[in-house]
């Protein structure tokens, strides 16, 4: 990513996006509208793919709060991009769950087959690689985040393959890339299956 992205001049949500920030702003009683920076953060993002400076003076203006509060909350949380990022926003969780279950190879993987390293976008602008703290999937580690979708329970060959299919234009697979049913051991169920002499008596 670049150190010093070019900021638009100017920010302005779509006549889509502008209908759903004024039923955000309405779900909040009179003199509460503030409570909805954060979805119309959001709705900015998703539209120009990261929170520009316009984006949140625009919003300002429209919560009537000062820009420094709305750039408090752009940045104190990490879903919010300060920076452009790519069309697949590659957020590679590395805390200890995941740092335990091959995290680092995961991230080995991922800027091998990008050919660019943590923090950095490929020239096409397809692929932007970011560290994350935590995702909250930790029972299926190792786990990335690509825009809205989760991968998870990945390898290096896995991950490769989930990339890959992105640069083809594919819709790969999202949650557990070994067909883990949600968060079962990875063996299978443990519990709540017949006793084992029903099933050999079967």
């Amino acid at each position: 990513m670049s150190d010093s992205p070019a900021e638009p001049a100017a920010f302005a949500f779509t006549p889509e996006s502008a209908e759903q920030a004024r039923a955000f702003i309405a779900r909040y009683p009179a003199g509460r509208q503030q409570s909805a920076v954060m979805p119309l953060l959001d709705l900015a993002q998703r539209q120009e793919g990261w929170v520009s400076r316009a984006a949140i003076e625009m919003i300002a203006n429209m919560l009537e709060m000062a820009p420094i509060q709305v750039e408090e909350v752009a940045t104190f949380y990490t879903m919010y991009n300060r920076r452009p990022v790519g069309r697949f926003h590659v957020q590679i969780c590395t805390n200890l769950p995941c740092m335990l279950r091959g995290s680092d190879a995961v991230i080995d993987t991922v800027c091998e087959t990008l050919g660019i390293g943590v923090g950095e976008t490929t020239p096409d602008g397809l692929f932007t690689v970011s560290e994350a703290e935590c995702l909250g999937a930790c029972v299926n580690a190792p786990v990335i985040q690509i825009n809205d979708d989760y991968y998870e329970d990945l390898d290096p060959t896995s991950t490769r393959a989930v990339l890959e299919a992105l640069g083809r234009g594919e819709t790969p697979r999202t949650g557990s890339q070994t067909g883990r049913q949600t968060s079962c051991p990875a063996g299978g169920p443990t519990t709540l299956i017949p006793p084992a002499s029903a099933t050999e008596s079967a």
